[in-house]
């Protein structure tokens, strides 16, 4: 009877949670219920049913990280509902593995626990870091090539100053001291004419005197589009640079554009000259440039910063030859051996291309050797 009892309790089982298997991901640290519910046939002779839950196949043992919570509902035709709730408190990774819950042997579909939160957290790492090297990757690039990128655009697409009216690309103004022409006539000069095909208006005479700037200066400065200021210790020697620079400084800027003043590496030094703390503190209208050791090299950030200063560069090849060496397709007539003359016809050779000169040279050897000409 017993058995038999046992046999019908077994074959009325049927677990409603879970459906199915089951798998989560919580993060470690985190606390998860699982909820197992079963519904039995109750007959009296039957054995009351339990829940027992199992990780990873074998009973859980008694611990602190999980709790229980058993209840049990009676309802028509001798059945009952069942239901246990495992609270897991994921520690460790000793927590995580698969749960099932099982009633008179038979057992529930599982629930699996992977540790999703570590994970998830590498990925975020690894994400960060890589957008971090990226942008030091790219702030690196700028810091390397920025001086090369603004000098392609404005190549590309800068602002051409031409049928201005000016002759000149730039005004040099500089101290009458051997250092200074030496730094201007051999250095500045061959560089920006030679080189990048400026043209340049040398002057060694006070730019900023005291006084009203004279008619010279002032037709001098308006036939340049820039000013360049070499500011040597020898210029910055005169007197009216420690006493009226700013004066001087204030009439400049109303008569050229954006002036350009190159200073020297070696007057960083304490104490600064007055002019350069001036200059320093007018950055916005000005520009600065500093000569170190390294600045003679033709590709150092020295010149760059002053090309991009200067005006655009724009190189003009010529759709036509000279009108003169036209008719010669555009080659020079005195270099032409056979060419075509204006009326199509054949340029022939001389035939005594000595001419008198050449009999000049054979009358004056003969004549060294004591041979004379008959009449």
């Amino acid at each position: 009877m017993n058995r038999m009892g046992e046999g019908v309790c077994d074959r009325a089982l049927h677990f409603l949670s879970p459906p199915e298997d089951q798998a989560l991901g919580p993060a470690l640290g985190s606390a998860v219920a699982l909820n197992c519910t079963a519904w039995v046939v109750s007959r009296p002779q039957c054995p009351q049913p339990s829940v027992q839950w199992l990780k990873d196949g074998l009973p859980l043992g008694n611990g602190s990280h999980f709790s229980l919570h058993q209840d049990f509902w009676v309802s028509a035709n001798f059945s009952r509902v069942v239901s246990s709730v495992l609270v897991l408190n994921l520690t460790n990774a000793e927590d995580y593995g698969s749960f099932t819950c099982s009633v008179w042997n038979v057992s529930s579909h599982s629930f699996t626990l992977w540790k999703a939160g570590p994970a998830g957290h590498v990925v975020a790492v690894l994400a960060s870091l890589l957008v971090l090297l990226v942008l030091l990757l790219v702030a690196l690039l700028y810091v390397k090539c920025r001086l090369n990128v603004l000098l392609w655009y404005q190549d590309a697409y800068g602002e051409v100053e031409m049928n201005d009216g000016k002759l000149y690309d730039a005004y040099v103004s500089y101290s009458d001291c051997p250092e200074d022409r030496k730094f201007v006539n051999f250095i500045l000069k061959p560089q920006l004419e030679r080189r990048r095909g400026y043209k340049l208006f040398l002057e060694d005479r006070d730019l900023l005197p005291r006084a009203e700037p004279s008619a010279d200066l002032l037709v001098n400065l308006s036939r340049c589009r820039r000013l360049i200021v070499v500011l040597s210790d020898a210029f910055l020697g005169r007197a009216w640079c420690s006493q009226s620079f700013r004066e001087g400084l204030c009439r400049l800027l109303e008569l050229t554009r954006r002036p350009i003043f190159i200073t020297f590496e070696g007057q960083r030094r304490e104490p600064i000259h007055p002019a350069l703390r001036l200059l320093r503190q007018h950055r916005h209208l000005v520009t600065l440039l500093l000569w170190k050791p390294g600045s003679v090299a033709p590709s150092s950030d020295f010149w760059k910063e002053l090309q991009l200063a200067l005006p655009r560069k724009v190189q003009y090849r010529p759709v036509e030859g000279d009108p003169q060496t036209r008719l010669q397709d555009d080659k020079d007539p005195m270099l032409i051996v056979r060419g075509r003359a204006a009326q199509g016809r054949a340029m022939e050779l001389d035939p005594d291309p000595e001419g008198d000169l050449g009999m000049l040279i054979c009358y004056s050897v003969l004549v060294r050797h004591g041979e004379i000409l008959p009449p």
